[in-house]
């Protein structure tokens, strides 16, 4: 998102994370700017039963967890690598330097989050008013069109992944893309889903 040189020329640093290795958990305070060079991390919530819940997954070129730093409050979610991860790290206050010298960044910024805060509508939306069907179908449409890839999509996640995504338990999700599978809604090929 942020040209990894405008970073690197105002301080930022690397850091690598093993496979499952928390980076920050919920309640931390907000100390850098992150974005990832390589890899997977998601962002999570557990309930009081253990029951996990994915707030959001980043791969190679997003940022995350910048809601928390420039608010200015904790943040609200755990961020764990789900592959072997590689990541630029930029202090906070050379973060904001960054972003006084480079407005334009702001705006970029700006249009993230609001995509973001697009997705957890709509999320919201789908947990509250629709059935298993239709929440699966909405978030694999949705991950389809900003793919933006026109013929056949691999959803490229488990469905205890989709699940965690959208509020249900993983043995809904397969029961449910069965179902759809047999309405021809998707495709599954080997334990790839398709739209």
């Amino acid at each position: 998102m942020i040209d990894e040189k405008i970073l690197r020329k105002f301080g930022a640093v690397e850091k690598r994370l093993e496979k499952g290795e928390i980076l920050f958990l919920e309640g931390n305070e907000a100390f850098f700017y992150y974005q990832i060079l390589s890899g997977v991390i998601k962002m999570n919530n557990y309930n009081e039963n253990g029951r996990e819940m994915i707030q959001g997954l980043f791969t190679k070129g997003q940022s995350f967890g910048e809601p928390a730093l420039l608010g200015n409050f904790p943040f609200p979610a755990n961020a764990e690598a789900v592959e072997k991860a590689h990541l630029i790290c930029l202090e906070k206050s050379l973060f904001f330097e960054m972003q006084k010298k480079c407005p334009e960044i702001s705006i970029q910024l700006l249009e993230v989050i609001s995509k973001r805060l697009q997705f957890k509508a709509m999320i919201a939306k789908e947990i509250s008013g629709y059935e298993a069907e239709h929440r699966i179908l909405t978030l694999l449409h949705y991950l389809k069109k900003n793919s933006k890839q026109e013929k056949e999509f691999c959803i490229n996640m488990t469905r205890q992944t989709i699940a965690s995504l959208i509020g249900l338990r993983v043995e809904t999700v397969i029961r449910s893309v069965n179902e759809l599978k047999q309405k021809g809604s998707l495709k599954i090929k080997g334990r790839k889903i398709y739209i």
